[in-house]
């Protein structure tokens, strides 16, 4: 049987952060915003910096609520592909930067708990431009180096595709989304800036 989605990504982040800490000897480092915390900020922030590390959005039960998207369901009236509502639930991250065979990434990922709600707000815009042009139904996953292609997954299958900002997808990339992560493997910034422990 194939892996779930929060198997994958749970693998994907160890090899993030163990990469992450062989290249830099810390943690992945962020710049603090007190009007954006997030769960995955780690100790106290060090000139402007945070420490962070992905975190399952169970272990963070940010102020008890859950990551839900039936409000985008029926907003939509649609059901999204259960894929997508593991892959955007399971935990709170940074983006995360990676590399596959077609080239340079990043899997987009929530934050905390407004992040979802912005996420989501994003999500509606992109499936209502799709319904005016009569194209498939897809939600993005994945942002690329070349700004015009995105990341898709088709919600009629669960398929992982490469699609041109405002056309339908072009070209398939994986069967699902846990398929396509354990072809990826992390793609290590440079450090954005000095912090120490």
């Amino acid at each position: 049987m194939s892996i779930n989605i929060r198997t994958a990504l749970t693998e994907f982040h160890h090899k993030f952060l163990e990469q992450y800490r062989q290249q830099h000897k810390t943690l992945p480092v962020i710049e603090h915003d007190p009007q954006w915390l997030s769960p995955c900020e780690q100790g106290e922030p060090h000139a402007n910096l945070s420490f962070w590390q992905p975190v399952s959005t169970t272990q963070a039960s940010e102020s008890g609520s859950e990551l839900d998207f039936s409000g985008l369901e029926g907003a939509l009236e649609l059901t999204l592909h259960p894929d997508i509502k593991m892959f955007y639930t399971s935990f709170f991250s940074d983006n995360l930067p990676a590399r596959c065979a077609d080239g340079d990434l990043e899997l987009l990922q929530v934050w905390n708990s407004d992040d979802f709600e912005r996420l989501q707000e994003n999500m509606i815009g992109h499936i209502m431009a799709k319904r005016r042009k009569r194209q498939p139904e897809t939600f993005f996953i994945g942002v690329t180096d070349d700004d015009e292609i995105i990341i898709t997954v088709l919600n009629a299958t669960g398929e992982v595709w490469a699609e041109r900002v405002g056309q339908n997808p072009h070209r398939k990339l994986a069967d699902s989304i846990a398929a396509f992560i354990t072809q990826m493997t992390p793609n290590i910034p440079e450090a954005s800036g000095t912090a120490t422990m």
